[in-house]
């Protein structure tokens, strides 16, 4: 049997959340659903340090500003897992779950959204399965002989599950500087390894920046004007209070990216090496399409081409907190609202 709704959102984290809030706005029929078992999105996996970069009122969804912790400025994981689960009862949001989504196809002028728990028939779907879930790891020569362990930063919990090892981290930008920091400070014999020489942002700028940075950007390019740099030009890495107190007490000091793994850790193309017992990269993330596959829209670099949130070669599609291609910030809770609301609009207004 197949159900039929006006909008599908796959996906319920941060992105479907403030998704089906403004279609509750546009008092459009939909369904929110998500492959987690438990609320709070990819946020309810992240490692147990984890805080966010911005104090609560500037990491909010729309419509409801997120309570502030208790003895916390920038709330952890677990406050903004509890906040998530909250908001999508206070807004009553008919969130589905498990269900993943196996793939969307096009059907007689509507999407047909397959899944393992039935098929939806929609007028229009928002995709909004973020990054998480598709990690990504770089071809580096070697990794197959290395003998210890490997893992991405989706794999990594806290410092104490490395005791007495030497850890190797891989990455330049938040995650890399974050799980570096944490493993530094819970005494964990570690090597960072970096691209480039990290670029810090100056200590005050928080998310709040970041997301004022990205907008600019997005203004400036909308109008024709100069490209801003938007927050890469900023620099990489927010000096979050944990990163702050490694670099400042001389234990985050990044070494250049090594040429390649060795059975027993990395070396460098001068010949040096170090030893390692595990490897940790913080090498980022790819879209999570997959489902979206038998559309046909993938472009370059594994994502599809969009006016905003709609998806150019397919205008009942709209994809939701990928990135800045699918709207400003909109991989952020502060910056997630605006698009959500545009490709709520653009959906009651379909024909």
């Amino acid at each position: 049997m197949t159900r039929a709704a006006d909008v599908v959102v796959i996906g319920g984290g941060q992105a479907g959340l403030a998704a089906g809030y403004h279609l509750r706005r546009q008092n459009l029929d939909f369904v929110v659903l998500d492959a987690q078992s438990t609320p709070g999105g990819a946020w309810q996996h992240t490692w147990d340090s984890l805080h966010l970069f911005s104090p609560a009122a500037f990491s909010s969804l729309p419509g409801w500003i997120m309570p502030a912790q208790p003895r916390q400025e920038y709330p952890d994981a677990r406050h903004l897992v509890e906040y998530l689960a909250d908001y999508e009862q206070r807004y009553d949001l008919p969130v589905q779950r498990p269900v993943h989504a196996r793939a969307v196809r096009r059907d007689s002028g509507r999407l047909l959204v397959e899944t393992d728990a039935g098929d939806w028939s929609a007028r229009a779907v928002i995709s909004a399965t973020g990054t998480w879930w598709r990690p990504f790891l770089p071809a580096v020569p070697g990794r197959e002989m290395f003998a210890g362990r490997q893992l991405h930063t989706t794999g990594y919990r806290r410092p104490s599950d490395f005791t007495g090892q030497r850890v190797v981290v891989v990455g330049g930008g938040n995650s890399g500087a974050q799980i570096a920091a944490d493993l530094a400070l819970g005494g964990v014999d570690l090597t960072w390894v970096t691209q480039r020489p990290p670029r810090f942002l100056a200590d005050d700028i928080d998310g709040r920046a970041l997301f004022d940075a990205a907008t600019a950007r997005r203004r400036a390019l909308d109008e024709g004007r100069t490209d801003t740099g938007g927050v890469a030009s900023l620099g990489d890495i927010v000096a979050a209070p944990p990163v702050r107190e490694a670099r400042d007490s001389g234990l985050l000091k990044a070494q250049p990216m090594f040429e390649r793994l060795v059975a027993d850790g990395i070396r460098w193309s001068d010949g040096t090496s170090a030893p390692a017992d595990t490897v940790v990269w913080c090498t980022g993330f790819r879209p999570a399409l997959s489902h979206l596959a038998p559309l046909g829209l993938r472009g370059t670099r594994g994502q599809i081409a969009t006016d905003g949130t709609r998806a150019v070669g397919e205008p009942r599609l709209h994809l939701l907190g990928y990135g800045d291609w699918t709207g400003p910030a909109s991989a952020t809770l502060i910056g997630v609202g605006r698009p959500a609301r545009d490709a709520a609009r653009a959906i009651a207004q379909l024909r």
